[in-house]
């Protein structure tokens, strides 16, 4: 009896650890979910993509869902969705998107749904129209809610029957409404493309405890990325490329780097990356595989991400799909020239 006891007294410490480290981690510092395949889910990664699909002088579209399952192996795993919607149109010099996003994270069933209006305005640079500039910006709605029934607290703990008294803990709102904004700007050329983008611009307080709204944050998330596009063959447009390319992300005292390349060879397209973390939690993450194909306007990709970090053996991976589909309209004025933005 006095072991079982101990033993309970021991989960009631982890419990009550557990849950108020939980609680804590909503409370103060978030970071934002992220895509392995980030150039599938282009305006998640940087609203100046809106609108960027190609499609000869038309005006083009395109509608693409992502879904991300990442460490489906612990109890509580993080699951990420999003849609997203975008239309380029001549009479705004632009593109316009919508993007939807949920995210659900931990037994606590902790979530966080966004929905997010992006206009991103195209301009040629020169006049050979060789190199164009898109800027973008994106204002969002979101609301944070937490099921707070699901969580279990140390004082729920009878020594001897188990996990079967009401808590004396003070629950705080089970949900939190704020606003949220972001930027970007992508360069590219023919062969060749780079971009940066700013999110939680305003580093919004989504806390559900009030007296901690003053602490918390989400703070800003910093991206880089780009890339080129080199072809493999003689045609005008090549049927087989080969596309290295690199994205940099900072938030707060999380950085990371993935490297690695696209090889497209007909309707087959594969990608190999690796994920480096630096600062306070420097490690190598993972490599990241990724197999898809592309037929006319649709796209459709599943990745793995292999971790490679001392937790391989409690989280060996993550699994991730991506659906892109595209379409033409007829453009409604005399469009500036069209290029392809390379980054696909």
């Amino acid at each position: 009896m006095d072991n079982l006891q101990t033993t309970l007294l021991t989960m009631k410490k982890v419990f009550t650890f557990i849950a108020i480290g939980l609680i804590s981690v909503c409370s103060l510092y978030s970071q934002d979910p992220e895509f392995t395949q980030y150039y599938a889910a282009p305006i998640y990664t940087n609203p100046a993509m809106a609108g960027n699909a190609f499609c000869n002088n038309s005006n083009a579209g395109r509608a693409s869902i992502n879904y991300r399952n990442q460490w489906p192996q612990l109890p509580g795993t993080y699951r990420t969705t999003a849609f997203s919607m975008d239309q380029h149109i001549d009479d705004i010099s632009g593109g316009l998107g919508v993007l939807l996003t949920r995210d659900a994270a931990g037994a606590g069933n902790l979530t966080t749904t966004t929905a997010s209006l992006i206009y991103a305005y195209v301009m040629p640079v020169n006049q050979r129209q060789t190199f164009f500039i898109r800027a973008g910006i994106e204002g969002t709605f979101a609301q944070r809610s937490i099921d707070f029934e699901r969580l279990l607290w140390g004082d729920m703990i009878d020594p001897i029957r188990g996990f079967v008294l009401n808590t004396s803990e003070v629950l705080a709102s089970e949900r939190r409404s704020y606003a949220n904004f972001a930027s970007g700007l992508v360069g590219y050329s023919e062969r060749f493309y780079f971009g940066f983008a700013v999110h939680n611009l305003v580093e919004p307080k989504p806390s559900f405890y009030e007296s901690d709204a003053a602490n918390a944050r989400i703070p800003r998330r910093y991206t880089f990325h780009s890339g080129t596009v080199i072809p493999l063959d003689r045609r005008r447009d090549a049927q087989s490329t080969f596309s290295p390319n690199i994205l940099f992300m900072n938030q707060l005292n999380f950085t990371q780097l993935n490297l690695g390349f696209y090889l497209n060879k007909g309707p087959l397209v594969t990608g190999l990356w690796f994920r480096q973390a630096f600062g306070t939690f420097k490690t190598s993450d993972a490599l990241m595989m990724m197999v898809g194909f592309r037929k006319d306007k649709f796209k459709f990709a599943y990745s793995y991400d292999i971790t490679v970090s001392d937790a391989r053996s409690a989280v060996p991976g993550s699994h991730e799909v991506s659906a892109t589909v595209e379409w033409c309209l007829p453009p409604s004025r005399s469009p500036i020239k069209r290029m392809r933005c390379p980054e696909f």
